[in-house]
């Protein structure tokens, strides 16, 4: 047998070791709902949503390019899977991602993911809108000393002043429910600090070629973030709500998990343990935030 051939009979194998796995959350999903241990957003296919994660997870590997099926423990998988739902995220909108970490599989939440969530918990009527300031830009700004607010006061910008070479910092402009504003302002030591979170340390193609579109994602995602921490749970209980943050999400996949001892039973389905599997460099603990990509900033 060729090496193609027995990589090829190990990844399927992988495969079937957790092909049920997704009926098994899906089943775990309605008992949590029945004894009321979880709520999951409105108007979300679970089912839908479920499959194409299960399709993507197939192609999924770790930075070895071993496949995460391969390596990945079955209670990593059915957790990161739960993350997904209870987030009311899809991986197939690029809204969040499947990351390996060692023997660990975890879902995290993409730029895209954030700016959705944005959009529900904190009822943001308008897409977030971000600019940058360059070396020579007239920039001036305001903080309200009573609510600590950030006010632009102005920004004028010459077109040779454009240069990716020469980024002072970058801001978002937010406007919320109440058609209120808010602004969230990173300097560039601040926006690389956060680059450098990510797998590429911002060091990426597009990081490099496009570092001003980088800079606004980062700044943008940052303004989100503040939004969704800072929302109540209102929202969980409205009809139009289908998102759901990522704090309430953990909090309640634990108090479910908690309440079974596990998301799935692994005595449930038998299958072959891996064997002389080399456990990947664990990557730093971060929040679950997006990762850096080539199209993905971290933040």
């Amino acid at each position: 047998m060729t090496a193609q051939n027995q990589t090829a009979v190990a990844e399927n194998k992988a495969v079937a070791k957790f092909e049920n796995i997704s009926e098994q959350v899906l089943n775990k999903i309605e008992k949590f709902q029945a004894d009321g241990t979880m709520t999951l957003p409105a108007n979300y296919s679970v089912e839908n949503h479920m499959k194409s994660a299960w399709l993507i997870l197939q192609s999924t590997k770790d930075r070895d390019g071993r496949p995460a099926l391969q390596v990945c423990t079955k209670e990593s998988i059915a957790n990161s899977l739960l993350d997904m739902v209870l987030q009311g995220l899809s991986v197939s909108k690029n809204q969040g991602y499947f990351i390996v970490y060692g023997n660990r599989l975890e879902f995290q939440r993409s730029y895209f993911g954030t700016v959705a969530l944005a959009k529900r918990t904190g009822g943001i009527k308008k897409e977030p809108v971000a600019n940058v300031i360059y070396e020579g830009d007239d920039f001036v700004y305001s903080i309200d000393p009573n609510t600590a607010g950030i006010k632009i006061i102005k920004h004028e910008q010459k077109i040779e002043n454009i240069d990716n070479t020469k980024i002072k910092a970058a801001y978002a402009l937010v406007t919320l429910a109440d058609g209120t504003t808010q602004v969230t302002i990173m300097s560039m030591q601040q926006i690389r600090a956060a680059w450098s979170q990510g797998a590429t340390k911002g060091n990426s193609p597009a990081h490099k070629n496009f570092a001003e579109e980088m800079a606004k994602k980062t700044v943008i995602g940052r303004a989100c973030k503040m939004i969704i921490n800072s929302s109540d749970d209102a929202w969980l209980y409205d009809g139009k709500a289908d998102e759901m943050d990522i704090d309430v999400a953990t909090k309640q996949r634990d108090t479910a998990v908690a309440s079974s001892k596990a998301v799935v039973d692994t005595q449930e389905a038998e299958y072959e343990d891996v064997t002389e599997v080399h456990t990947a460099p664990t990557a730093p603990t971060a929040p679950a935030q997006t990762p850096n990509t080539d199209d993905e900033p971290g933040y």
